[in-house]
């Protein structure tokens, strides 16, 4: 056998085969850039550009959460509280960290009174961020809290709260689940009542519990206060009081609205229906609007005052000059207007007395349709009044232009104008003062408003005014509307309602005054919405009404009497009583 010769590892053939001189060295170049490239990095990441990292650790542990500001308190022109808000809890989630169980989403959703399949939907969006139910009371969020589900936070919130409910609803309005107004004061004062929010930032947990204040970054805002010209006890009387009349006469709807003639505040401004601002959970268009503010209507007789108070400052007429109204039935073209009753000879006092169409036809059809329509745009009719209340109506007034001769003649009468029942309560503010004309105003005044508009003179006034007291007067349309030991002024009101551009059988009953006649302090107006009984004149509907506000109104402001008051006499014990004193009781 052939003896083979050994080969040493140093002396492989493969070794003697020699690598590029190059490669080492670019090797060794790449290793050492990129060695350079990472401390650069580093350098710059940590010494000149921080902030990505450093807020990308604290989005770990830290939170910036939202202090909600208080909203402002509404209330009534004594202080007494009509709006406030309370604190309630908000359940939230990170539905990435929510990691939750089939039977802790189950006690979780029965606990909120939410349905397990929304629930599932809303932990499972791709977001940072979702609520599973908004203000909840304390007393559940405390239980949701107890649960120590991973993902699941809550923080506090405020709900408001109207201790008025349905009596104040129409006045205040309400806020939405994010506590800004949505109708009413609520709405008219947003910006005022709402605040700005704050934020503080926080330390938490991993399972998103808060360990640690750190700071606050912005202190919240609280909302202002607003103080309303209402009167809580004045508001209350006519609501009570529309309430009645409505059932009563089995009406549709309704509106009150009461002024003080001193400083055009709004008193009192209810309507019906109405709703509970606190529990909303099946209201109607029909709950929710406004009829005093946002509603026009026809309003009839209550506009002859107004015609009379032009005659007289123009010197067309005298109180006592007398108008023939024939038999009641004045044809105008092809149209023909009518009394309820015939009067004959009468004077112009008794036309507002007994409320004749006729009668006040013949006295406006002495002016130019220009200037009719220049007393009513004065008056405030055809435009709105800016209250500040949202969603109020302007009426409608056509220029005179375009007037015919039986459309001036039924304007006389408030046929052809539409206008909403705070327009006609402020129009009568020119009867209750001197003549002169303020605005209206939600907000409590300061003081009296000396002047205003001129609309008539206060000779003017004094004599229409003595007019409206004939009203409620025997032989006048509204003896209903009398307050025991006050002298009050008025008139009445029955239009047919237009539907369809066509008069029907349907009727508004109004009747607008004020007391003490002798020197005024409050203007009343009263709307009843298609009344169902057989009584629908304005003064059997809405007369009553308007004396029981104006009576509990004038004592709750002590208003001293200006009128004597028939003596009660009470039988002694053991005696029958008189029936001419049970009359009086």
């Amino acid at each position: 056998m052939k003896k083979r010769r050994s080969v040493t590892f140093n002396h492989n053939p493969l070794l003697d085969k020699g690598l590029p001189v190059w490669r080492p060295r670019v090797v060794l170049l790449a290793l050492l850039c990129g060695s350079f490239a990472l401390v650069a990095r580093a350098g710059y990441l940590q010494g000149v550009n921080d902030d990505f990292l450093q807020a990308e650790g604290k989005s770990r542990y830290s939170r910036v959460i939202e202090i909600p500001a208080t909203r402002g308190k509404i209330t009534d022109r004594h202080g007494t509280v009509l709006a406030a808000s309370t604190p309630v809890k908000s359940i939230w989630a990170i539905p990435s960290d929510a990691r939750l169980k089939p039977g802790q989403v189950r006690t979780l959703a029965g606990l909120l009174d939410v349905d397990v399949r929304d629930l599932n939907r809303k932990l499972a969006r791709d977001s940072d961020f979702v609520y599973l139910k908004r203000q909840v009371p304390p007393a559940l969020a405390e239980k949701v809290e107890a649960l120590d589900l991973p993902g699941i936070h809550e923080h506090r919130e405020y709900r408001r709260y109207y201790p008025g409910a349905e009596v104040m609803a129409h006045v205040l309005g309400f806020t939405g689940v994010d506590d800004h107004g949505q109708e009413g004061v609520e709405l008219a004062y947003d910006d005022q009542l709402s605040g700005k929010a704050g934020s503080r930032r926080v330390i938490k947990d991993r399972r998103g519990r808060i360990v640690e204040d750190v700071e606050s970054i912005r202190k919240p805002q609280e909302g202002k206060d607003i103080t309303l010209s209402i009167d809580a006890k004045i508001q209350y009387l006519a609501y009570a009081a529309l309430e009645q009349g409505i059932k009563t006469h089995h009406a549709k709807a309704g509106g009150v609205v009461v002024l003080d003639a001193r400083t055009g505040e709004v008193l009192a401004m209810v309507n019906a229906p109405t709703y509970n601002p606190n529990d909303r959970g099946s209201l109607t268009g029909a709950q929710l609007r406004n009829r005093a503010i946002t509603d026009t209507f026809e309003p009839g007789s209550v506009m002859k005052p107004f015609i009379a108070g032009l005659a007289l400052e123009t010197g067309k007429v005298g109180f006592n000059t007398v108008i023939d109204t024939g038999d009641g039935h004045l044809t105008i073209g092809n149209a023909t207007i009518n009394d309820t009753h015939r009067h004959g000879l009468i004077t112009v006092a008794q036309i507002i007395q007994k409320s004749s169409n006729v009668g006040i036809v013949r006295v406006a059809m002495n002016f130019q349709p220009q200037q009719m329509w220049s007393l009513y745009d004065s008056l405030g009719f055809g435009s709105p009044l800016r209250v500040g209340f949202p969603g109020e109506a302007s009426g409608r007034l056509r220029p005179a232009s375009q007037w015919r001769p039986i459309e001036q003649a039924t304007m006389a009468y408030g046929h052809g104008i539409s206008v909403s029942l705070m327009q006609l309560a402020h129009a009568y503010l020119a009867f209750a003062r001197d003549g002169d004309l303020i605005p209206v105003t939600l907000k409590r005044a300061e003081a009296p408003r000396l002047s205003g508009q001129r609309i008539y003179s206060p000779q003017t006034v004094r004599e229409v005014r003595a007019m409206m007291e004939m009203v409620t007067e025997d032989g006048g349309t509204a003896p209903q509307a009398r307050v025991p030991g006050y002298r009050v002024a008025g008139k009445t009101g029955t239009a047919h309602k237009l539907e369809g551009g066509q008069y029907t059988n349907r009727y508004i009953a109004s009747f607008v005054g004020l007391a003490p006649a002798s020197d005024p302090r409050l203007v009343i107006a009263v709307m009843i919405d298609e009344p169902t009984t057989r009584s629908y004149y304005g003064g059997q509907v809405a007369g009553p009404v308007f004396s029981q506000v104006m009576a509990g109104a004038l004592r709750a402001l002590s208003v001293p009497p200006d009128a004597p008051i028939t003596p009660v006499q009470v039988a002694r014990t053991g005696e029958a009583p008189d029936p001419a004193a049970r009359e009086n009781m």
